[in-house]
């Protein structure tokens, strides 16, 4: 039997979605393709090797990692 899922993984879902587009469009990774399976495959770089996240949990959690990147890549202004 298929678990359905919940608003709450499909709203996670299409965050998660949300997220790649902009990580994608910013060139801050080279691909990322969301399985039917709910999982996603990422490519940092365009020769590079493919890893496989789980979900969208792990989309989340690689967009809040590439932004305390960059972040803490950023001089201070205040």
């Amino acid at each position: 039997m298929i678990p359905r899922s919940t608003p709450a993984s499909r709203d996670m879902a299409a965050e998660a979605a949300a997220w790649a587009t902009v990580l994608v469009r910013r060139h801050l990774v080279h691909a990322m393709v969301g399985l039917p399976t709910g999982g996603w495959l990422v490519q940092h770089e365009p020769h590079g090797p493919v890893r496989l996240l789980d979900g969208p949990a792990d989309v989340l959690g690689l967009a809040a990692a590439v932004q305390r990147r960059l972040r803490a890549a950023r001089p201070e202004s205040r």
